[in-house]
């Protein structure tokens, strides 16, 4: 090549944006994948989806399997392998220590964090007030179940598994044994179509406080990938990035995992001084008797700020009760790993757990 031949350009990055092949999961990568073309028309962003140890086992319940790594480890196999540049999560669905090399790099803007009550076709009640004594209402959530029986213990919970499709055709099936479904409406509303006519109401708090960083969506990718990352602060959504922050801080110093029953609800309010922000936690026992909560407020100017009064929150309900309650359900999984019929169960739960 003589000296006035210019080098052939390096061929422009390809970002490729993976997460779980599940409709709603698809549906939230089209979000991200959207939100930056928009953002970045010259740059090209191409999807991969694959399933992992959640979608695996629909038999066992969310409690017994225990950690959130159940719907991230082999994503997260695949970004640090360089398969991948981009997870796209519900971030409620994220462990709140990420593996070495990960790092969370943006957060959209958050959808509405409610939990929302949504009944069997044909049935004329509209609120979980209604529901007669008796009702059987599904959610694979022991933060709902704990929480609910504190004010409806004549309900009957059951375990629901599989994805919203799934979950909706169990509660409409002739032979169902539901009464009612209890979903996150974000992920309701982000299924589009005619989905929303399917709730019959919220429930917010103080009746029932929302799973952490539910409704928002996470952005995953390698530590050291800094074109990955400067794409995804170009879309992220500050408000929602610090409270979901805190609430992953709470949850962190109180190591909860995705079934244990720790309940938040965050406010972001921007004043002439600057940002307030207001968190309130609780702690309830699985059979909703005991139930530990509290507030606190402060000024944020930083996702540090905001996860410093977080977990100044999960201090104080470790103070006031939190722990006892928590060493408790800490206790019940491991009696009932301990009662698992066969020892490949029983391995599969303890691989799940310590995953």
């Amino acid at each position: 090549m003589s000296a006035e031949t210019p080098a052939p350009a390096a061929p422009a990055r390809k970002f490729v944006l993976a997460s779980r092949t599940s409709q709603l999961a698809q549906v939230q990568t089209f979000i991200v994948q959207d939100a930056l073309r928009a953002a970045f028309p010259g740059t090209s962003f191409e999807t991969s989806f694959m399933t992992t140890g959640g979608d695996h086992n629909q038999s066992q319940a969310l409690y017994l399997l225990g950690g959130k790594s159940l719907w991230t480890k082999e994503l997260e196999v695949a970004l640090k392998e360089g398969v991948v540049d981009m997870l796209v999560h519900s971030f409620k669905d994220v462990p709140t220590v990420l593996p070495d090399g990960c790092v969370i790099a943006g957060v959209l803007e958050r959808e509405d964090p409610v939990d929302s009550l949504i009944v069997k076709q044909g049935l004329p009640y509209k609120t979980v007030e209604e529901l007669p004594d008796g009702s059987v209402v599904g959610t694979s959530s022991v933060r709902r179940v704990a929480q609910l029986k504190r004010k409806f213990p004549k309900l009957v919970f059951k375990d629901v598994r599989g994805n919203l499709n799934t979950r909706l055709a169990k509660l409409d099936a002739a032979d169902s044994p539901y009464t009612a479904l209890i979903l996150a409406k974000a992920g309701v509303l982000r299924m589009g179509g005619d989905w929303h006519t399917r709730i019959s109401s919220d429930i917010p708090p103080p009746t029932l406080f929302h799973a952490v960083s539910q409704g928002a969506l996470g952005i995953e990718v390698r530590a050291d990938d800094a074109a990955a990352i400067a794409l995804c602060r170009a879309i992220t959504h500050t408000p929602s990035e610090w409270r979901c922050a805190a609430e992953r801080a709470c949850l962190r110093v109180l190591e909860g995992g995705c079934s244990v029953p720790v309940g938040v609800s965050t406010r972001l309010v921007q004043g002439a001084a600057g940002a307030t922000l207001s968190i309130t936690g609780c702690v309830t026992s699985l059979g909703g008797d005991r139930h530990v909560e509290h507030a606190l407020e402060g000024p944020v100017a930083s996702v540090a700020d905001a996860e410093a009064l977080g977990s100044r929150l999960a201090k104080v309900l470790i103070e006031t009760g939190a722990k006892e309650i928590l060493d408790e359900i800490t206790e019940d999984r491991e009696k009932r790993i301990g009662e698992a019929k066969t020892e490949e169960e029983k391995q599969k739960i303890e691989a799940a757990i310590a995953a």
